[in-house]
């Protein structure tokens, strides 16, 4: 415990990402306190990997810009040896970048497949479509495209060489200028009403105004294309294995969770608006992803319902060191040498993803071992990225 409104399961924490989580946790809305996991560092306003329980408002750069942002993994019925026998991993990779639109501002030309449309005709009856269209009329052709950064693509792998199919993403520009907008009218909203902030990206709507309910529609409606976009993309990535390896992918378990995003909670008695800004649900029972940075393992896990942790879990490694420094810090040999077996696009775009750039994901798990029971550990064979 850092204070009585914030707690930490973060054993690797810079006084800075602290510093920024407390400036969070004492507003005088938070309750019953702001949950920081093992992998929190530096976010836009609110740290990124913290819980933030609110009352009678919410923060929208505490959800973040990437709304919806999580992962999907699906087990497959193939084992390490069906792989093998295949060979040419290379061939996969490169069909699975034909496939799914790679790096920022790149999307699709056209509709992958029927699917595709069914994806697109829930989203356009979902409330707050129309927002979405005065915003990024092209936002059809986002769905099913990756992004850049941390997001990506992986075949993985389990603790019984059974095969994964894994990726990271969320709702793509169309998300992002949501977010935005609604973060500038929370921002004029405290300077016409001179309310003072310790942060201005920690501006609030309060409930009942017509503009938190505004940014709920939006929110909610991005939410859904993140988890239709993820789906989309594994679709295609299915695609992708059944052609390679010349045999129809069955899905023997499948889990899809985001970890941007604000749901309706009960906690400690009472009824919060429940922001997790990359962090998992890890309520009892509940099945969550935790991946480890480019080339280090991932996790399949279960939540164990922890009150203190706001039933939650990290989502992730966590960075440690900014991009722009792991430019500076790091090698192309030292990339290389940590995607050692691993199939991937060997380009420096990805320098600043190198694993040494994150929190070890071994440390992170440890931290987090009172939140989630690891079910299943994976290491990746095929790593696809955008620049």
């Amino acid at each position: 415990m850092l204070s009585k409104k914030l707690m930490s399961w973060a054993s690797i924490l810079d006084d800075g990402t602290r510093q920024q989580a407390e400036r969070t946790a004492a507003l005088p809305f938070i309750f019953p306190h702001l949950a920081l996991m093992s992998d929190a560092h530096l976010g836009k306003g609110a740290t990124v990997g913290s819980v933030i329980p609110t009352l009678g408002a919410i923060i929208p750069a505490a959800v973040g810009v990437d709304i919806g942002c999580g992962m999907i993994a699906v087990r497959t019925q193939f084992l390490a040896g069906d792989v093998a026998s295949r060979g040419d991993l290379a061939a996969l990779r490169t069909a699975i970048e034909r496939a799914i639109p790679l790096s920022a501002g790149r999307y699709n030309t056209s509709s992958y497949s029927s699917q595709t449309a069914g994806r697109v005709d829930v989203l356009e009856r979902h409330e707050s479509a129309d927002s979405a269209e005065k915003i990024a009329p092209n936002w059809r052709l986002q769905l099913g495209s990756l992004g850049s950064g941390n997001h990506f693509i992986e075949v993985s792998l389990d603790e019984q060489d059974r095969v994964w199919l894994f990726l990271h993403s969320g709702s793509r520009g169309v998300g992002n200028k949501l977010a935005q907008r609604h973060i500038k009218i929370a921002q004029a909203l405290a300077k016409k009403w001179w309310i003072t902030l310790p942060d201005p990206d920690l501006a609030y709507l309060v409930e009942g105004t017509d503009e938190f309910w505004a940014y709920i529609r939006d929110l909610r409606w991005a939410q859904h294309f993140a988890l239709l976009n993820r789906e989309e993309m594994m679709h295609r990535v299915v695609d992708c294995v059944q052609d390679w390896i010349g045999h129809r992918v069955e899905a023997t378990e499948t889990v899809n969770t985001h970890h941007n995003y604000t749901a309706r909670e009960t906690h400690f008695g009472q009824e919060v608006w429940l922001s997790r800004k990359g962090a998992i649900d890890a309520s009892t029972g509940r099945a969550g992803l935790i991946p480890g940075s480019m080339g280090t393992r991932s996790y399949v896990v279960v939540g164990k319902g922890n009150r203190l942790a706001l039933n939650s879990a990290p989502h992730g490694a966590g960075r440690r060191w900014s991009r722009s420094a792991a430019r500076k810090r790091f090698t192309r040999e030292q990339l290389n040498s940590a995607m050692q077996g691993i199939e991937w696009r060997h380009t420096n775009a990805f320098l600043d993803e190198i694993p040494d750039a994150y929190k070890p994901i071994g440390v992170i798990m440890d931290d987090a071992k009172d939140l989630v029971e690891v079910r299943h550990t994976l290491r990746q064979i095929v790593n696809v990225k955008g620049d």
